[in-house]
């Protein structure tokens, strides 16, 4: 990735939605060029895909934890697996240290959340977690 490529992919992460003629006036660049380097960055897979970000007021009433975990190498596969399957978990992560993974996990109420809590630590192959309430997010890119 060029420098410009990292400049175009951090007004995108901004607003996505933004017209290419507007990033373009932004960049110094035409807008054929830009719409050019967009097609090329999504052909090559470095833009898999777009997604929504929710309004600050919706994300105020949404529940977000941190699990850990622990899991069993031999059930590794299965639990990555059945945690994708779960609409609740919003991203899991390999990590270094004493645990293996971090879940974001999303609830409406605490009731919710601690039934998604509990869905997750019953999962054959999952030996320890450890849950971390999100009080309120700082900023997010």
């Amino acid at each position: 990735m060029t420098p410009e490529d990292r400049k175009l992919i951090a007004l995108l992460r901004a607003d996505a939605r933004e017209s290419t003629a507007s990033i373009a006036r932004k960049l110094g660049a035409s807008r054929t060029t830009i719409q050019e380097r967009i097609q090329r960055l999504e052909r090559t897979g470095v833009i898999a895909g777009y997604t929504v970000r929710l309004g600050s007021d919706v994300e105020a009433r949404t529940l977000s934890a941190l699990v850990l975990l622990n899991v069993n190498a031999r059930h590794n596969e299965r639990v990555v697996r059945e945690l994708k399957a779960l609409p609740a978990v919003a991203s899991l992560r390999a990590v270094s240290g004493v645990f293996d993974y971090v879940a974001a996990v999303n609830a409406e109420t605490t009731a919710e959340l601690d039934a998604e809590l509990d869905r997750i630590g019953q999962l054959p192959g999952i030996e320890r977690t450890q849950t971390l309430v999100v009080l309120t997010t700082k900023f997010e890119r």
